[in-house]
């Protein structure tokens, strides 16, 4: 059976003697960096910390909300003015195109989070199919891109903070006190106050935090309505004509930009352990908050290039606040929707610093990384984890210009997508009797499309980007092999450790 084969695998005793161990006793290296994690036991151990237990708190629309929470935030705020010069009024088609290439992946996502409703998301499903290593490797890549991703959107706050201000009083921050050294400030005090934040909303508990976040993906949808709602009266025909001035080609290189406004539906997996309902629940709110999603950007990008001409976006960032002030002629809906510009994206660094904790949570309770990522207190609440993980982006989003570091977060969520429906068909093939809740439609088609989209868009960065990636993901290999595999609760000798964890 594939369970037996699994366990003998991931758990084999020391050997003494044979041509299959090493002179210490230990297994083959090959099968230290293949071993797997069975699914049963992956589910078994959900919520289980090093002193407490995560607690089921969540429902759908809780976990619809973290989705559309994670991925409606910075990117429909600012990144017409980055597509519509490159695809024109046919940059809807551009949002579609980018959608249906983030769904080949979110279906991988359905099926593998109703059926491993683990916290660890892309990490735990690569550690149930593809083995230690690769598993790690997918967690090290989730780490830059939650972390770096949060002080990113946090230094965007910033900058709505300053717009605020100088709508309200025509006055802004000091350059020393909203950057980093390097971009003509000393300290990005903002950015770093968000942070922290969101670390007060997680300490007070999950069930609070994600009711938080529920309100702020209301106001934050309700900002978009209010931006459709005004523009949709000052669009103009002319303005769609014509309708694909650069062609296809530059719808296509439009739809490559607009994927990353796409990404953060992966952050509802990493509630799977939190879950009230995960098999039913999880599967539903992914791809709800697709629709959801995918429904407000093509209706923003609509009424937007309707009402300011496409060649006009070129050279400015044409944000949607400004488009509200020519329309009405009055910087009052502008301030409105900016304050909930704001609330926006401090729903973002909550959703993804909450991912990033519960990721670090899963690796922890492997041995992967120390156990104090993995200590819950009495509320069910990785306390220590959060406050280390906070102050850590906190520095980064006050201190350090992130430069292609910020670049390379794209192309690390774009490697675990890949890993995500690469972990489809594993199981399929390996574990088939297995009851899914949801199963990706026409695979192994589909999953072989999502695994295309993500090295396709992986290939077209540029070589900075992989530079940064690949130094990245050697620090991480020096790190597994310097500390991790060794540590690994799978590794002969530390299972004791692991069989009283589980008592």
């Amino acid at each position: 059976m594939e369970l037996v084969e699994d366990h003998q695998t991931a758990e084999a005793p020391p050997a003494s003697s044979g041509s299959g161990a090493g002179a210490s006793g230990r297994p083959p290296l090959t099968t230290r960096l293949t071993r797997r994690k069975p699914v049963e036991r992956v589910v078994d151990e959900t919520g289980q910390g090093d002193d407490g237990r995560l607690h089921r708190s969540m429902g759908m629309w809780q976990l619809t909300a973290i989705s559309i929470g994670a991925t409606l935030g910075t990117g429909i705020f600012v990144v017409l003015g980055e597509a519509v010069p490159d695809a024109g009024p046919a940059v809807v088609l551009s949002f579609v195109i980018a959608g249906v290439t983030a769904l080949f992946s979110a279906l991988a996502y359905a099926e593998l989070a109703g059926m491993i409703p683990a916290s660890g998301s892309a990490y735990s499903y690569s550690y149930a199919t593809m083995g230690e290593l690769l598993a790690w490797v997918c967690g090290w890549c989730l780490m830059l891109t939650y972390g770096v991703s949060v002080a990113a959107v946090a230094v965007g706050w910033s900058d709505y903070i300053d717009k605020l201000l100088v709508l309200t009083t025509g006055l802004s921050l000091p350059a020393e006190l909203a950057g980093p050294l390097g971009e003509g400030g000393i300290v990005n005090l903002p950015a770093a106050a968000v942070v922290l934040l969101a670390m007060v909303a997680l300490l007070g508990g999950v069930r609070e935090s994600a009711w938080a976040n529920l309100v702020m993906v209301v106001i934050k949808i309700g900002v978009l309505a209010l931006f459709v709602g005004i523009g949709v009266t000052a669009v103009q025909d002319q303005n769609f004509a014509p309708f694909l001035p650069l062609g296809m080609g530059g719808v296509s290189a439009a739809g490559a930009t607009l994927f990353f406004s796409y990404i953060g539906f992966d952050a509802a997996s990493t509630a799977g352990e939190e879950a009230k309902r995960p098999q039913r629940d999880l599967p539903r709110a992914i791809m709800l908050s697709m629709v959801i999603v995918t429904a407000l950007y093509c209706l923003v990008a609509v009424v937007a290039v309707g009402v300011l001409p496409w060649d006009r976006f070129e050279g400015t960032d044409a944000s949607l606040a400004t488009i509200l002030t020519m329309v009405t002629g009055t910087p009052v809906w502008s301030l409105v929707f900016t304050l909930g510009a704001l609330i926006a994206i401090a729903s973002v660094v909550l959703v993804v610093l909450y991912g990033q904790t519960r990721i670090l949570f899963a690796m922890s309770r492997d041995g992967l990384v120390p156990r104090v990522f993995s200590t819950v207190d009495a509320k069910g609440t990785p306390r220590a984890n959060t406050v280390i993980v906070t102050a850590f982006i906190a520095f980064l989003a006050a201190l350090v210009p992130l430069g292609h570091l910020a670049d390379a977060t794209s192309i690390g969520t774009l490697f675990a997508f890949g890993m995500v429906n690469v972990a489809v068909l594993v199981l399929r093939r390996i574990r088939p009797e297995l009851q899914r809740g949801f199963r990706v439609p026409l695979s192994p088609l589909v999953p072989l499309l999502g695994v295309a989209s993500c090295a396709y868009l992986m290939l077209s960065m540029g070589i900075s980007t992989w530079v940064a990636f690949g130094s990245w993901l050697v620090l991480g290999l020096v790190v597994y092999f310097g500390y991790s595999m060794r540590r690994s609760r799978l590794e002969p000798g530390n299972s004791t450790h692991t069989a009283a964890l589980r008592e």
